[in-house]
């Protein structure tokens, strides 16, 4: 290792900068690794070390043919991976290998400046995938690296050390950093040209618009945010906190679907929402899902209040936006925990909510027929589901992540064979079995619960709290919450006491030395990441607007904006302008004259060099134009003042002033 070390510092400089170089594009391309295809991941580090030893070793590089070869096999592989060279996956794949390829062929500062432009693109495709504030982090390293790169590129002469580019490329940051927070605060952010591009969301995991017997468990194994929630006012008890999401009321199999009704638009059930007690009142930060739901808690009878972003509400209750949550999405809703909604009276619409597969789980529909002829139960409602949740909490069942996979009969199966489930196969089977007592019933996907974060206050909803309730429907009473997983687990609900997945071996280490100190480590990072979500990702529109209403604008519109842009452009210009003319007084202003001089007699044709003092500079003259010319003469008077001015030992009162001269200089002939 000494040995390497000491050979890297007598590197010549070609080889060290190239070095160099290479390193800041490794940091850039390596947040893309997780996400791009294995092969463009082996091909990029490949031809990274191959450039890394061709610069190390001081070997001639590949001849173009070796380059068209590997744009050809990229391009096919690129085709075979994502059936495309268009759209976001396919281009950042391309754009990697097309940078990693150029470095084979840094021939000229031409060559660099392509690498260069390249590179500062593709940091910037690292945002199409993650806004974090990790990710602006790594990037901003990303960035003085680049620009250290190419500061060092425009020092041509000897081998000046990469710590004197590094200081001039942060202040060339520090210089631009007002100029940027100025464009960041003020330059108007629209919609269409701000958005992340339509498949920036694929993968992304969270709730879907379907709910198949197990696929909330898998959702209890992401830990990712889903949501943060800040309260104006006191929060509910845990066990209230129940965040609405995708309602389904048609069983297709072993899968819940949103409500296929027979029955037309006007015969179907209102919300008939209907509110008591005071509304809590919160704001709402919503990671991007691609998904048009807006979460609330339940329930809100307002719309909730995101600037430039349409809802209406559901006659299930469901808040759904205009468009799909592309972007972070904050908003502040108000909510009653104390509700009811749903006609009162039975209709013909309740039926599709008592819609079964035919053929399916027999023993379940066996079990509701044994109920329904009971002479103590008979057919109250009521005491039916107080019979069928006393079952789950007597009955030996288990709150699980690996229950098995579950067949066709997922009810029948839960109920009399395995016993065990996760909030799904609990949800679906108390649905099936409400459905099968006559009891209208559907299913109500969403988060529950939360945790508070000890360092904002904010409560941080996790993909882990995802959740699957049952709604049921009762005479002069309307649509009723059921949870039958707090039956089986109290815990799930009440306490929050959540089934993890198995964590990594760092977390598990620090959990296992110290958890307070993890989970106060955590609890910091994500206060952080909220920060830079609530003042950076999340500044809009709205923000900007409100910004102008604090600097005095009663009603502020776009053209108030553009206006105050404008004008900081003026005075950032002015005082440009000042800051020169002050510069420029600064100076030695008889220096100035010099090389006002030096520049005449140059663009005259007299060899006047760099740093040529008067009397020099006046030999010149008459070397070149010969000492018995007029013009010289007065040309070397001239400068043998300029001289005397500068140097002379005593002045008298014939001796010249700066002023006289500057006005002689433009009266002298200078050209012949």
């Amino acid at each position: 290792m000494k040995t390497m070390l000491e050979r890297l510092r007598h590197l010549p400089r070609d080889a060290r900068d190239t070095l160099f170089l290479l390193l800041v594009i490794a940091w850039v391309i390596a947040p893309q690794f997780s996400r791009l295809p294995l092969w463009c991941t082996g091909l990029v580090l490949a031809v990274l070390g191959w450039r890394a030893t061709l610069a190390w070793n001081a070997r001639p590089l590949p001849s173009r043919w070796w380059l068209l070869g590997l744009l050809v096999l990229t391009i096919g592989a690129t085709l075979m991976t994502h059936r495309t060279l268009l759209g976001r996956d396919a281009g950042v794949t391309l754009l990697v290998v097309l940078l990693t390829l150029k470095t084979l062929e840094l021939r000229a500062r031409r060559d660099a400046f392509v690498v260069f432009f390249l590179s500062f693109f593709t940091m910037l495709t690292n945002f199409f995938f993650s806004q974090s504030l990790l990710t602006a982090a790594a990037m901003l390293v990303a960035l003085m690296g680049l620009l250290t790169a190419l500061v060092n590129t425009h020092m041509p002469v000897g081998k000046p050390p990469l710590r004197e580019s590094a200081g001039i490329a942060l202040t060339m940051a520090a210089l631009g950093a007002p100029i940027m927070l100025v464009m960041f605060l003020l330059f108007p952010r629209l919609a269409p040209l701000w958005g992340v591009p339509s498949d920036a969301m694929a993968g992304r995991s969270g709730l879907s618009a379907t709910m198949e017997v197990g696929s909330i468990a898998e959702l209890a194994l992401d830990d990712s945010i889903a949501m943060r929630i800040r309260f104006d006012d006191p929060p509910p008890r845990q066990s209230d906190l129940y965040f609405r999401g995708p309602v389904l009321s048609t069983l297709q199999g072993r899968q819940w679907q949103p409500l296929r009704s027979g029955f037309p638009a006007r015969m179907q059930d209102a919300a008939q929402l209907q509110v008591s007690g005071a509304a809590v009142r919160y704001q709402v930060t919503l990671e991007p899902n691609n998904r048009p739901w807006i979460f609330v808690l339940d329930a809100a009878i307002d719309r909730p209040d995101a600037r430039g972003m349409p809802m209406a509400m559901s006659p299930q209750l469901q808040w759904i936006a205009e468009r799909p949550v592309a972007d972070l999405l904050r908003y502040s809703a108000q909510s009653h925990t104390q509700f009811q909604h749903g006609p009162l009276r039975r209709t013909a619409a309740l039926q599709d909510y008592l819609d079964l597969p035919p053929g399916l789980n027999p023993r379940t529909m066996a079990w509701a027929s044994e109920l329904r002829r009971d002479a103590v139960l008979g057919s109250d409602p009521q005491a039916l589901i107080d019979a069928v949740l006393q079952r789950l909490r007597t009955g030996g069942y288990s709150y699980t992540l690996e229950p098995g996979v579950y067949g066709q009969n997922t009810a029948d199966e839960f109920w009399f064979d395995r016993r065990a489930g996760f909030c799904e196969h609990i949800a679906s089977a108390f649905a099936i079995m409400m459905r099968s007592l006559d009891i209208p019933a559907r299913i109500v996907t969403g988060y529950q619960g939360g945790e508070v974060n000890s360092v904002d206050g904010y409560w941080t909803i996790r993909q882990s709290d995802a959740h699957a309730w049952v709604e049921v429907w009762l005479a002069g009473r309307g649509w009723v919450r059921v949870d039958p997983t707090a039956a089986v687990a109290p815990g799930r609900t009440g306490s929050l006491q959540r089934l993890r997945a198995p964590t990594g071996v760092m977390a598990t280490a620090m959990e296992a030395v110290n958890p307070q100190v993890w989970a106060q480590i955590r609890a910091t990072w994500e206060a952080l990441n909220n920060s830079w979500n609530q003042w950076v990702l999340n500044y809009n529109q709205s923000a900007q607007l409100d910004l102008l209403k604090n600097i005095g604008f009663d009603t502020p519109s776009w053209e108030d904006l553009g206006y105050v842009l404008i004008a900081l452009v003026v005075l950032a210009s002015l005082v440009g302008a000042g800051w020169t003319l002050w510069d420029r007084n600064r100076q030695d202003p008889w220096l100035r004259l010099l090389e006002r001089a030096a520049r005449r007699l140059r663009a005259a044709g007299v060899p006047v060099a760099p740093g040529m003092p008067p009397r020099t500079m006046a030999q010149t003259v008459r070397t070149h134009w010969g000492a018995a010319d007029q013009r010289t003469q007065k040309l070397t008077r001239w400068l043998l003042a300029l001289e005397s001015l500068r140097y002379a030992r005593a002045r008298t009162a014939m001796s010249p002033r700066l002023a006289d001269l500057r006005r002689e200089f433009s009266q002298l002939p200078w050209s012949r």
